[in-house]
């Protein structure tokens, strides 16, 4: 089976979606919206395609430096003028993004041509799935929706709605990484008795490999600063505009300064970001705060082994891949309580559900998991369960596969209905 990939080509969520196909035999060329030098050895072509402007794009800023200590002056002019604004810029791009799209419709199609796909996938609505939508309409189409595709960035603009609709209507497959976005796009005009499915966004996770993750990697950034004595806490989201509540998440570490003097808060991919230098400088957790740059995957799951708790406290989510990456490792998630997170969490059980505007709600359920070790536990070993049931690729590379055939197969049958006698 031959799949054109249209993707961001500098996403580690991308890289490992595609090992996992090709894992399975499948013949791959990537559309990418980005600048990027994937890994060839995946695929059989690789084009870039640049649309919405992509280099504002993004909830988070790739610094150059590295080091989390430098000072603020040394950053770059244009990286911080990129954290200041991040909000208003996405909302430029909401307005002028599906403007470019139309513009990469021949382009798009001459690829798509020179490839000859059996179907092609792109892995979220804005903006791969608009630049998809052009598809020549005998070729199966299957856009992957993300958390906030529809829920917010599908109200971004009047441009937006008409595209994300166009998406969806579109589309011979629906997948998504939470049920809800499955009822949301046949709001959205995407037919019932069409192809659907649910599944992570990631193609599942080599849990061994999660589950072997060392602790004692994360020591470059921990030693001499955290103490024997002192639980681990980690943001692993950086910032996503409209989505993460970071404001309300510095502001309940302000309310637990006092309360858990043995408390120490990593935060990766905040690093030089404007935002999160104030608020540790407002609310005085220079002490108790590292601000990290973006990091590997490897010291990631690192972090999370290493962690008792992580929180992500966001308004607008599907199902994040931290998420599941933490679950899988063992640190026990808090996370907004939205409809997409209560597919994974059950309050009290595997983790703990917050309303993402109440600072002191999230105050006292980290103080909570802090204080509860057994809490901690217990989910732990319901997580490690669980990953193995719904997250493992084991179980959801061959539902990927599945689907795939699913579409293809429903493609032909409505381009050749049965002669009738």
């Amino acid at each position: 089976m031959r799949v054109l990939l249209v993707a961001d080509g500098r996403s580690p969520i991308t890289m490992r979606f595609a090992q996992g196909l090709r894992s399975q035999g499948l013949i791959l060329g990537l559309v990418s919206t980005y600048n990027c030098q994937p890994d060839e050895s995946l695929f059989e072509e690789v084009y870039i395609l640049p649309v919405a402007y992509g280099q504002i794009s993004g909830s988070q800023v790739q610094t150059k430096n590295e080091n989390p200590t430098q000072p603020a002056a040394a950053i770059s002019t244009r990286t911080r003028l990129i954290s200041r604004f991040r909000n208003t810029l996405q909302t430029i791009r909401y307005i002028f993004g599906p403007l470019t799209i139309p513009a990469t419709a021949k382009p798009f199609r001459a690829i798509v041509e020179h490839f000859q796909p059996d179907l092609v996938h792109a892995l979220r609505i804005p903006f791969e799935g608009m630049l998809a939508s052009n598809t020549p309409s005998h070729i199966p189409l299957i856009a992957s929706i993300w958390g906030n595709d529809i829920t917010l960035h599908a109200h971004g603009s009047a441009a937006m709605r008409k595209w994300t609709q166009r998406v969806i209507q579109r589309a011979d497959g629906i997948a998504a990484d939470a049920h809800r976005d499955i009822r949301l796009a046949q709001i959205w005009g995407y037919p019932e008795k069409y192809p659907q499915a649910v599944y992570p966004g990631n193609g599942g996770l080599d849990l061994a490999l999660l589950q072997n993750s060392t602790p004692t990697l994360a020591n470059q950034y921990l030693q001499g600063w955290l103490k024997l004595n002192e639980t681990l806490i980690i943001n692993p989201r950086g910032f996503r505009p409209g989505s993460v509540r970071n404001d309300v998440f510095f502001a309940a570490l302000h309310l637990l300064s006092s309360r858990l003097e043995n408390m120490k808060v990593v935060c990766p991919a905040m690093a030089n970001q404007v935002e999160a230098q104030e608020w540790v400088t407002k609310y005085g957790l220079q002490d108790k705060v590292r601000l990290l740059p973006y990091l590997s995957q490897d010291m990631l799951w690192s972090l999370f082994a290493r962690s008792a708790v992580s929180v992500s406290i966001s308004q607008h989510d599907g199902t994040p891949n931290s998420l599941l990456e933490a679950m899988a490792i063992g640190c026990l998630p808090i996370a907004g309580d939205i409809e997409s997170i209560r597919e994974w969490v059950i309050p009290g059980v595997n983790g703990l559900l917050v309303e993402p505007h109440q600072a002191d709600s999230l105050a006292d359920a980290i103080a909570f998991a802090v204080e509860h070790p057994e809490v901690r536990e217990k989910g732990k070993t319901y997580n490690h369960e669980m990953s193995q049931l719904r997250v493992s690729r084991e179980v959801v590379l061959p539902q990927i596969l599945e689907f795939y055939t699913k579409v293809i197969k429903e493609k032909h049958r409505r381009e050749n209905p049965p002669a009738q006698f």
